[in-house]
């Protein structure tokens, strides 16, 4: 039984759950538009406009995901979304050659693998040759106490910065009234 929901989980289908209950919704909510629109005596404008925007949503949310082969490759919900394609861009910038030696780099993951199918360092590796020499990481060590230590030390920072940049435009508008 286990396996079996391994094999679920692994396969996307809480994505899938997920995506097909929104759209399912959208599509419920743009069809109410256009009753109450048609109930109104007005022209159905409203819900024939938010249908690309559901078209558009159909197209990321459900077609390409089904087209890569599997809901885990679906675009990301929520907050999950903002480090997604940065991260996205880097690893697979390092992929190719960056494997293991007997794997090719479009093989891809098994399910129930245990060795890495791409080299983090690696790819960071190559955003630091990308930027510049000292963003790049040597070792896995460094690497992970950077993104440990990174929101650490920037979210208590970030009121602080604000702060100061809401004073000092205070203080240049009182001296530029004068």
């Amino acid at each position: 039984m286990s396996g079996q929901v391994d094999e679920w989980l692994y396969k996307g289908s809480p994505y899938e759950l997920i995506v097909l209950h929104f759209l399912l919704g959208v599509a419920c909510y743009m069809g109410r538009e256009w009753e109450l629109s048609f109930r109104l005596g007005m022209q159905p404008w409203i819900a024939v406009a938010y249908s690309a925007l559901v078209a558009a949503a159909t197209v990321v949310f459900l077609i390409y995901p089904i087209s890569q082969g599997s809901f885990s490759d679906g675009m990301p919900l929520g907050i999950s979304a903002a480090p997604y394609s940065v991260l996205c861009m880097v690893l697979t910038s390092s992929l190719i050659r960056e494997t293991t030696k007997n794997k090719f780099a479009n093989k891809g993951y098994r399910f129930g693998q245990e060795e890495e199918t791409y080299n983090i360092v690696a790819a960071y590796g190559y955003f630091g040759r990308l930027i510049f020499q000292y963003a790049s990481f040597n070792n896995s060590r460094s690497l992970h106490f950077f993104l440990a230590a990174w929101p650490v030390v920037d979210v208590p920072s970030l009121p602080v910065a604000i702060d100061i940049r809401s004073v000092a435009t205070y203080n240049l508008s009182v001296t530029t009234d004068q």
